[in-house]
């Protein structure tokens, strides 16, 4: 690699600090009062000072690469005051927070201490300059969201922290702005051979901005949590940075300690056990994408259920549904008005077909999964069924666990959707659920109660019940549950609330035990889309001419009453006096 931030001098190498940003990063952390930089830590600095005009620090979530990148801009400006420095983050805040901490450390180090803006210069928290650089439009430093003012703005270094967060990626029209958003940078950036674009952060959806950038030329460097397989580093390709490479080509059984999980490559701060217990709080996917950095999608089997399976029309949280509907998956039935989460490619769709005739269902059911203390939440789903097709009515979560309040909700819940059964998951609890909701149900909906419970591992059970039904596509869901969905209610942090939704989860799951970090909602489906399995055999051109040869009947009846009066004793009395 070569560096191309700075121009240096024969001067500029007899000064360490400037020959190295490894050892301005270790003085930075002293101050601080942090242990001294780890091994992944110096090869992240060494790769700042000479990795590529445009290139992508991709680590596992806690390394410090924000902390590392701030020390990288002080040192930049230690090496040469004139450059110009623009700082980029999802948020505002979060841009001024990396500012922020930047001029503090001039402010608080005695060698930066000359870098402190003089008379005159710009010296907000948001936009200074240091004390040597010359007049000029632009600040030293400036920080702003991704989305904020940025058209203007001239930089000889742009810094994009973690720019890519859940709730600016989650659905396909967030990633394509967001993707837009930073074409910006080679708009701002000044033209100077030195001149460079360096982004770092954790991927945060399967299509990741981060892959998208490669193809536009940027070099990407990954720092995995732990030592892949041999398999894995062949699937990173070039990507896997080179100190990781090295140390498995010194130690190949790196890539099978620990019971073959693979050796964490920060021991210290990271340790097996930390590791495991960060597996079993993120899911394994989760963990994959945001320890390992492995975002690859390319087994379509991994996830099983598709969004684009499912059949989405309003109005079904009312009583009456068509008596029969057709999908197709052409350009008019993709619903572009819908939030989606899934993968890429992956669409909702409208009906291509509705029957003109509607009519109550045949039942309805509302399953309710009780694990609703801690994380978890107290989920409940309301499906009902018609001719062979499911309607999903509502299905959300319910913090507070076992509260009155909540129970309330539930027995009004299955009161407003007239649900024939209640079915409750029993393996938690022992049925103690049933016994405090049971006294809800008596004083405002009384219906029949059925515990259900399982002993298959919960992510074949839910993908065994869900696929078979979406492929196909015989699952109908309400409009209005898509958008409270994702808009999500609840109030968990922008990091945690994506892990909460329906078809999030519904998109994430895979065979993998512990795939999902949270699954309640996913589960309840399921739960309620088992109970209606048995009757979804009934072939669905029978079902809609019964319903015709029922219509017709009656209208015969209304007809021959008119005409006879009482047909049924007319007809009865003309066969008996025949006999």
């Amino acid at each position: 690699m070569e560096s191309l931030a700075i121009e240096t001098t024969s001067s500029d190498l007899n000064d360490p600090l400037k020959a190295d940003f490894r050892n301005f990063l270790y003085l930075v952390w002293k101050h601080l009062g942090l242990p001294d930089p780890t091994s992944i830590q110096y090869d992240i600095a060494y790769t700042l000072q000479h990795g590529e005009q445009r290139i992508i620090i991709e680590a596992f979530r806690g390394v410090g690469k924000s902390w590392i990148t701030s020390a990288f801009v002080l040192w930049l400006l230690y090496c040469d005051p004139q450059l110009k420095i623009l700082v980029v983050s999802a948020s505002k805040s979060r841009s001024d927070d990396f500012s922020t901490f930047t001029k503090r450390l001039i402010y608080e180090m005695p060698i930066l201490n000359h870098l402190k803006a003089r008379e005159g210069q710009r010296d907000s928290n948001i936009a200074f300059d240091v004390g040597p650089a010359a007049a000029a439009h632009a600040p030293s430093v400036k920080s702003v969201g991704i989305t904020g003012q940025m058209a203007g703005s001239r930089a000889d270094v742009v810094v994009a922290d973690d720019i890519e967060v859940p709730n600016n990626s989650l659905t396909q029209a967030q990633r394509d702005k967001l993707a837009n958003s930073v074409k910006e940078f080679d708009a701002i950036l000044t033209p100077k051979t030195t001149s460079r674009i360096i982004f770092l952060g954790t991927p945060q959806t399967e299509m990741s901005l981060y892959n998208q950038l490669e193809e536009r030329g940027y070099r990407l460097y990954v720092w995995p949590a732990r030592y892949p397989s041999q398999s894995a580093i062949e699937k990173y390709g070039r990507r896997l940075a080179p100190f990781i490479l090295n140390n498995v080509a010194r130690s190949p059984d790196l890539m099978t300690a620990f019971e073959g999980r693979g050796a964490p490559t920060e021991p210290l701060r990271f340790p097996d056990m930390d590791l495991l217990a960060r597996e079993a709080s993120y899911g394994r996917s989760g963990f994959a994408m945001q320890f390992m950095l492995d975002t690859s999608t390319s087994d379509a089997d991994r996830y099983p259920l598709k969004l684009a399976d499912l059949i989405v029309m309003g109005g079904i949280g009312s009583d009456l549904a068509p008596v029969s509907l057709s999908w197709a998956s052409g350009g008019e039935q993709i619903r572009s008005d819908l939030p989606v989460v899934g993968l890429q490619g992956d669409r909702l769709h409208r009906p291509i077909f509705i029957s003109k005739d509607f009519i109550e269902y045949q039942g309805t059911v509302l399953a309710v999964d009780p694990a609703g203390r801690g994380g978890d939440e107290l989920a409940f789903a309301v499906v009902s069924m018609l001719n062979g097709w499911l309607y999903l009515r509502e299905c959300r979560g319910l913090r507070g666990g076992y509260s009155d309040e909540n129970l309330e909700y539930l027995a009004r819940a299955a009161k407003r959707y007239g649900a024939n059964t209640i079915l409750v998951e029993s393996n938690f609890g022992d049925g103690m659920f049933l016994k405090l909701l049971t006294p809800f149900l008596t004083r405002i909906y009384p219906c029949s109660t059925e515990e259900v419970r399982s002993s298959i591992q919960k992510e074949k059970r839910i993908i065994d019940t869900l696929e078979p039904v979406m492929n196909q596509h015989k699952l109908v869901v309400d409009e209005g549950l898509i958008k409270r969905d994702y808009e999500n209610y609840n109030s968990y942090g922008q990091d945690q609330y994506h892990k909460y939704q329906l078809f999030y989860q519904m998109t994430r799951i895979t065979r993998d035990r512990g795939s999902l970090p949270k699954d309640d909602r996913l589960d309840v489906l399921a739960m309620a889309v088992a109970y209606w399995v048995e009757y979804m055999g009934k072939d669905q051109e029978t079902a809609e001419q019964e319903h015709k040869d029922a219509l017709f009947e009656e209208e015969l009846d209304r007809f021959l009453e008119d005409a006879y009066g009482d047909f049924k004793t007319y007809s009865n009395r003309y066969i008996w006096n025949t006999a």
